[in-house]
Formats: structure tokens, sequence, C-alpha cells
């Protein structure tokens, strides 16, 4: 992994400190607006969708953010390989078999959905093979430069993951790639700054968008779950930028 010239900080000790707090209450509060959700989240139309789990974590704990937008009637299924411990010998390969498997099964491209580390990797699949994905939405990735001073956990991922054994090219991590790709991020994320988790350069179907949110928490907040349900209902042929007009501005920082 090449040295990164831009140095980003972690972020402050106090959200560092308070993210698993603020993590239990983004649960409580996804308990009691659970209903409402399902009631004006927009309908999908039977796609598939695959969500990855971010760094050590695994299917279980997203698995409540699967079930909601099965509800919507995706068609929606985890990584399937365990804790996440990040590109391995053989995890991107069998990322990309599970890719071609459900775009062949469900007859057209996949939308991918992943948490920190997850949504690089789908970014990365999404380059690879822009075909066979629809669409890319990234919840506290830390794609962009400056990605490995600013997060808490890097340590740990470089010991489990040697620099030189790294199978991704990191000179383009933080390029978007050539599908609609969305970025939300949090000002509030306690784990990554969030500096490192919002397009900087794009293209005419990129966007960032901001949420009130913890990192840990991202796949239980209900605001995000309204979010990403948003994105996923839009026709990638008809793609547009999500709006914070009316209420939204109450639910959605503004951007930067």
């Amino acid at each position: 992994m090449p040295t990164q010239e831009l140095y980003v900080p972690p972020p402050s000790l106090l959200l560092a400190l308070s993210e698993a707090h603020r993590a239990a209450l983004e649960v409580m509060l996804l308990g009691v607006s659970r209903r409402t959700l399902k009631r004006i989240a927009p309908r999908g139309d039977g796609h598939a969708v695959m969500v990855l789990p971010g760094f050590m974590g695994g299917d279980g704990y997203n698995n409540t953010f699967r079930r909601f937008l099965g509800g919507l009637d995706y068609t929606v299924h985890g990584w399937g390989m365990g804790r996440n411990l990040g590109p391995r010998e053989g995890v991107l390969e069998a990322l990309e078999f599970k890719l071609r498997d459900l775009a062949d099964r469900y007859g057209g491209p996949v939308s991918l959905v992943g948490h920190s580390l997850g949504g690089i990797f789908a970014r990365e699949l999404a380059r690879a093979h822009p075909d066979l994905v629809r669409q890319v939405i990234s919840l506290g990735s830390p794609f962009g430069e400056g990605r490995m001073t600013a997060s808490i956990p890097a340590r740990l991922f470089t010991a489990l993951n040697p620099p030189e054994k790294l199978p991704i090219d990191e000179d383009v991590l933080s390029h978007p790639p050539p599908v609609p790709t969305t970025a939300i991020y949090s000002k509030y994320d306690g784990i990554v700054n969030w500096r490192t988790t919002l397009q900087v350069k794009g293209h005419a179907r990129t966007q960032s968008i901001a949420v009130r949110s913890s990192h840990c928490g991202m796949t239980l907040n209900p605001a995000v779950w309204l979010l990403v349900a948003e994105c996923l209902a839009c026709d990638p042929e008809q793609w547009r930028p999500f709006q914070r007009g009316s209420w939204r501005s109450l639910v959605y920082p503004a951007a930067g």
C-alpha cells in the first residue's frame, strides 16, 4: 500500500468515545420509526441488491437492514463470507463470482450497498464490472485520499492485510466507478474522518449526501434506510441527484 501524501487526522476523541452510545440511540430511534419507514419508503422493482458489511463485520450485523430492503420488494443478499477481514486472498474473486451469479439469476445488473470497507469493495466491483452493476451506494466508506491516517482501525487493517499483498490499486480508490454512485457520509462519524468518505471529484452520476449518524450505526439509522430506499428506487437510465427540499433539509444536512 503506497504511503498517502495527504494527512487527514482521525475523528476527534469525543466522537470516537461516544460512537457506541450514539449507535445505541440510533437503534432506539429505528425501533419507534420502523412502521413509518415501511409506509413512506418507495417500493422497489424486484432487482437484486447485495449488501456488503464493514471491516470486522458480517452479514448478521446488517440483517435487519437487509430485511427492510427485502420488504420493499428487492431481492436482497448478503455477501456470504463471514466476517469481513479485508481484501484477503480469494475475497474479491468470490465477490466477482457472486456478482455474476446474481446478475445471471435475476436477469440484470445488481445494486451494491456497502458499509465502510464494504463500500470500497462495492466500488471496486463496479469499476471492474460496470455492466453487472446497476449502482453503488457506500455508507461511511473511506475511499478518499488520506484514508489510512483518517481511520481509527487502520493499524489493525494493515496488520491483517500487508500493504504488499493488497490486490486493490489504491491510486484509483478515490475515483468513482463508471456507474451511478452515491456516497453517504456523516460529520459525526467516530471511526473514520468524514472527509475521506465523500466523493470529491466525480462524474455526472455521482453524489455525496450527508446524514446525522454514527459510523457503526449507519445500517441501523432510519434516515439512512429511507435514503438508501430512495436511491435504489431511482432508474439508472433516468438518474437524478437527491433533492434536499422541503422536510428533507431537516433530516439531511447540507453537504460540505
